[in-house]
């Protein structure tokens, strides 16, 4: 079976892919990075979930994201990580240009529909900011929670039956969560209103989304990528167009059998594979790690 023609973009945006954890559509993410050709691709935080990063999980379709990454790189695509609060210790490495590669906190995009202020969002994150123990251990219990997700989703197809997303139920439930996601997208909007950009794009809550938003001072086209591990969606972007909301379960073009490429990767040993993403960033490992 042959692949589609890749699609030409200028930006695209994916964010919270949260590589080495068992929430991470890591598979579903190589077939979507195949099927496009971005001039410049934004890696909008939360990439590699280092805060919850094992040497005994890190399966072969997660180096294969990282390894296509770097082919794009080495192609001509300009990639811009941005870093989160998952992958904060990159946070050190910001100004680093590696190649096509750089590393950065935020960045601004001239493009012709408007200027576009990217970032993650996660200085917006109260808990972030001032409990950290406290989103460490929410974001193991979230972890958890996807991992019962995906059981019980195993159970639903093998009765016939539609998914169901646990976590996304939960935080529609909370109102608690409903206002912080509300109270977050204020923020940024404000923020980028008064700083004169016309776009404003985030990450970090898992919520994506395109809309306007309005302040006494003016208007601002908010948007957020989403994420890898609930909604498995991306912000594209093209002169002709303008800013679009993908979403993977909506490209019929990708709901097909896997190709044979896709299973011919044995899942290796996790510590071969923690090797190989080392190598891949020129880090090793001393052999008692």
């Amino acid at each position: 079976m042959s692949r589609p023609k890749k699609r030409r973009l200028d930006v695209a945006v994916i964010s919270d892919v949260h590589l080495g954890t068992y929430g991470c559509h890591a598979r579903e993410l190589l077939r979507y990075l195949k099927s496009i050709k971005p001039r410049v691709l934004v890696l909008n935080g939360d990439i590699v979930d280092i805060w919850q990063f094992s040497k005994s999980y890190w399966p072969a379709a997660h180096m294969q994201v990282v390894r296509h990454l770097a082919g794009l790189a080495a192609k001509g695509t300009r990639i811009h990580y941005l870093t989160g609060n998952h992958d904060e210790l990159l946070r050190r490495f910001a100004g680093t240009r590696l190649g096509a590669l750089s590393i950065e906190n935020k960045l601004v995009l001239d493009l012709p529909h408007g200027r576009t202020w990217l970032f993650h969002g996660d200085v917006f994150d109260v808990t972030m900011r001032h409990s950290r123990w406290l989103a460490k251990l929410g974001a193991e219990g979230y972890d958890l929670l996807i991992l019962l997700n995906r059981l019980v989703n195993w159970g639903l197809q093998k009765l016939g039956r539609p998914r169901v997303q646990l976590s996304k139920a939960v935080k529609d439930r909370v109102k608690s969560a409903v206002s912080l996601v509300s109270d977050f997208e204020q923020t940024a909007a404000t923020i980028a209103i008064d700083e004169g950009y016309a776009f404003v794009a985030c990450g970090h809550i898992h919520c994506p989304d395109i809309r306007p938003i309005s302040t006494p001072k003016g208007q601002v086209t908010y948007l957020n990528s989403g994420d890898w591990v609930e909604n498995l969606t991306a912000l594209e972007y093209t002169a002709e167009a303008g800013w679009r909301l993908y979403r993977y379960a909506d490209d019929a073009a990708l709901q097909t059998p896997e190709l044979p490429e896709e299973t011919e990767a044995a899942e290796a040993p996790s510590s071969a594979l923690l090797d190989e993403l080392l190598a891949e960033f020129r880090i090793h490992r001393s052999p008692n790690s």
